[in-house]
């Protein structure tokens, strides 16, 4: 039988053709990286040329733009580390995908900085150093450069590793290393830096025991009922309504102090009056939505699912407003000094600055933060809607116990801290149910299944690895600070 060469011929096209295609996704796949680093340094130029602009001609100009280069790779940061906090759970819930997080994040993140965020900001992170002690403008804003990049490119390798980091801890080991490297160890304000330290553990215990005990109740009044649909028409506006209060509450106190100052007591008035408010609301609402749903648990997770992306986004908002200022701190600080000539514990954040914090975190979010937004939601331990909405409502019930304590916590802490804390009350409630179940069987017949159902409910090695990260946040920033200070001000003197 005659051979086809034309048919040998084809297989061979094929072939190659395949082989180049393989070539163009293994091209395309190393090349991904490249164009978000390209897009971040486009931005980062771009923040340098308007300070630049900004400050042409004027002296100092070139350390006000140095420094503003340094504040947008900082917000970039923030971006692709902490707003994976606020939307990782909703992501890991399957309530929001990544797209449509990463567009709600970037909106309300950018929203909150620019409408609600930093009018006023302790140039020293909340009194760390004291500015008497660095009595020359220059080693000030030396010492706040040092400061930023610290923070910046600490904050930059715990994103590398995957480890979600506090922001703002970051800032404060990084003035605390440079007040250090400039003016010794009396110019740190001690006691500030001990309840710091305290937020450490004080941040996640509090995030994770609210969560646990949302869950619980959760499991106790709607899970584990006979009639699980009759159950959360009575229980998910109450849920919702106490979420609506405590974000009430919450952004009235931290995300409206541009607009207005509200005390803890008129907030949380506030809170009551929309809380009652958004529970006859949704009442009628999910009594609809429930109509003709299952009497499963996958039914409950649908009306769990809109409670959670408004939570996220209200974090998101909360978030801009508060955190963003805290990170261009030392940038107001020098944009201050380079323009009055001195400095002091209190600077405006001129809009400029808020608008670099801003679309930095956008930048950051939208081309780095899909990673840590991943290990936060999932990979940490299995998250659905109503394990999502007692991590989200902790974190707002946290940050207000804790302005009402008068303790500074981290938002990163607390968000970590709550899935963490869900995790393990899982892990103690199946244990116990186990047990109550085993009955009779032998307990050494028991502990090995136990245990290894414990394992996966939350992975150790996330975990240790995000508490390692917590523990050495500030005394890495502030070792590298000093080091960064030490080098810019010999080639500056």
């Amino acid at each position: 039988m005659a051979k086809d060469p034309l048919g040998s011929q084809w297989k061979t096209l094929d072939r190659d053709l395949n082989r180049i295609g393989q070539l163009e996704m293994a091209t395309n796949y190393v090349a991904r990286p490249m164009v978000g680093l390209g897009i971040a340094f486009a931005f980062i130029l771009v923040a340098f040329f308007i300070a630049m602009t900004w400050f042409g001609g004027s002296e100092g100009s070139l350390i006000v733009a140095a420094a503003a280069a340094v504040g947008a790779y900082m917000a970039i940061n923030i971006g692709a580390n902490d707003v994976a906090n606020n939307m990782g759970p909703a992501v890991g819930a399957n309530a929001l995908s990544m797209g449509g997080a990463i567009a709600i994040a970037a909106v309300c993140e950018s929203a909150g900085a620019l409408l609600a965020g930093g009018d006023v900001v302790s140039t020293i992170s909340k009194g760390i150093i004291d500015t008497k002690a660095v009595e020359d403008g220059q080693v000030f804003m030396w010492a706040m450069m040092a400061a930023l990049i610290s923070a910046a490119v600490w904050v930059n390798l715990a994103t590398f590793l995957g480890a979600p980091v506090s922001t703002t801890h970051s800032v404060v080991g990084g003035v605390m290393g440079a007040g250090i490297a400039a003016a010794g160890l009396s110019a740190v304000n001690w006691p500030t830096m001990g309840t710091i330290a305290a937020s450490w553990i004080i941040s996640p215990v509090l995030g994770g025991l609210f969560a646990a005990m949302f869950l619980a109740l959760i499991k106790h009044k709607i899970i584990y009922r006979d009639d699980k649909i009759a159950a959360a028409r009575v229980w998910v506006p109450i849920l919702v309504a106490i979420m609506a209060g405590v974000f009430a509450t919450y952004l009235s106190m931290k995300g409206l102090k541009r607009i207005v100052k509200i005390d803890i007591q008129t907030a949380l008035l506030i809170g009551l009056a929309l809380g009652v408010a958004t529970y006859f609301i949704t009442r009628p609402l999910i009594i609809r939505q429930s109509i003709g749903l299952e009497n499963r648990n996958k039914s409950l997770k649908v009306l769990f699912g809109i409670p959670l992306v408004f939570s996220a986004a209200l974090l998101s908002f909360a978030h801009g407003a508060n955190d963003v200022a805290n990170a261009v701190g030392p940038l107001a600080a020098i944009v201050h000094a380079s323009e009055f000539g001195d400095f002091s514990s209190k600077v405006a954040i001129p809009m400029w600055v808020m608008v670099i914090g801003a679309f930095g975190i956008s930048f950051g979010l939208f081309l780095f933060g899909p990673k840590l937004i991943r290990m936060v939601g999932s990979q940490i331990t299995k998250l659905n809607p109503m394990r999502a909405y007692c991590v989200a409502l902790s974190a707002a019930i946290t940050v207000i116990v804790a302005s009402w304590l008068g303790l500074p916590v981290s938002s990163t802490h607390i968000a970590v801290g709550g899935i963490f804390g869900v995790g393990f009350y899982r892990e103690w409630h199946m244990e116990r149910r186990l047990r109550k179940v085993a009955g009779t069987v032998p307990e050494a017949k028991i502990i090995a299944p136990i245990e290894r159902r414990r394992r996966k409910l939350v992975r150790r090695s996330h975990f240790m690895t995000i508490v390692a990260a917590w523990i050495i946040t500030v005394p890495a920033a502030a070792l590298m600070s000093a080091l960064i200070f030490s080098i810019l001000f010999w080639f500056a003197s």
